[in-house]
């Protein structure tokens, strides 16, 4: 793997997608954190800092649009990309309609390990457009 090893965070109720996309980015070489309720998110982002948040739509009690509208203000600079069997319609309308970095349908595996990748690259890319803006106001 050419990058280090980034830090996942993957929120979904559903163990078996949870275990599934948990073992095959670690096999990419990624930390990945789980976890499965809609509460407590906020806190576990704060607490663990992640490069990359996958988060679930359809979940119990807290949907993950509306706790994506919830958190996005405690969460800045901390990239979210719904992770979601939704059809590709409605994940772009609510990726637009929440302040979602984008989206990633289940399903494929391929499509996890490249998407995953991409918005990686580019959190990073922007990571450091941002550092080199602030070195240069110094």
């Amino acid at each position: 793997m050419i990058n280090a090893q980034k830090k996942i965070l993957i929120i979904d109720d559903d163990q078996r997608h949870l275990m599934t996309a948990s073992e095959i980015l670690e096999e990419e070489g990624h930390q990945v954190i789980t976890h499965n309720l809609a509460f407590g998110a906020t806190n576990l982002i704060k607490h663990h800092k992640p490069d990359l948040v996958l988060l679930d739509i359809n979940m119990p009690a807290l949907s993950g649009d509306r706790l994506m509208s919830v958190m996005r203000d405690e969460i800045r600079g901390v990239p979210v990309v719904f992770y979601s069997s939704n059809d590709e319609d409605s994940l772009r309308r609510l990726v637009t309609e929440c302040g979602a970095d984008g989206y990633i349908c289940k399903g494929s595996i391929i499509d996890l390990k490249n998407k995953v990748s991409r918005f990686l690259f580019s959190a990073s890319k922007a990571s450091v457009t941002v550092k080199l803006g602030a070195d240069a106001l110094l």
